[in-house]
């Protein structure tokens, strides 16, 4: 895992993982025509609230670790 890079955290390559099978899932039902659910976009939109809140803990974990290791003196 690289410190620099919070999407290579084990727990956003998962959900990345698994938001791109359900989106393979979508994209590749015959019936293009008749589009997502409402509770199938509302199951999409949970899954990128969670993405964004998990990059911004690890990003914000790995700031508040930087921080601690400052030596102010």
């Amino acid at each position: 895992m690289s410190p620099l890079n919070p999407l290579n955290d084990p727990s956003v390559l998962y959900l990345r993982a698994v938001l791109g099978a359900r989106l393979a899932r979508l994209r590749s039902r015959e019936e293009r025509g008749r589009g997502a659910s409402a509770i199938e976009w509302a199951i999409i939109t949970a899954i990128l609230a969670l993405i964004a809140i998990t990059i911004g803990a690890v990003i914000q974990k790995k700031i508040t670790e930087k921080a601690d290791s400052i030596k102010t003196g």
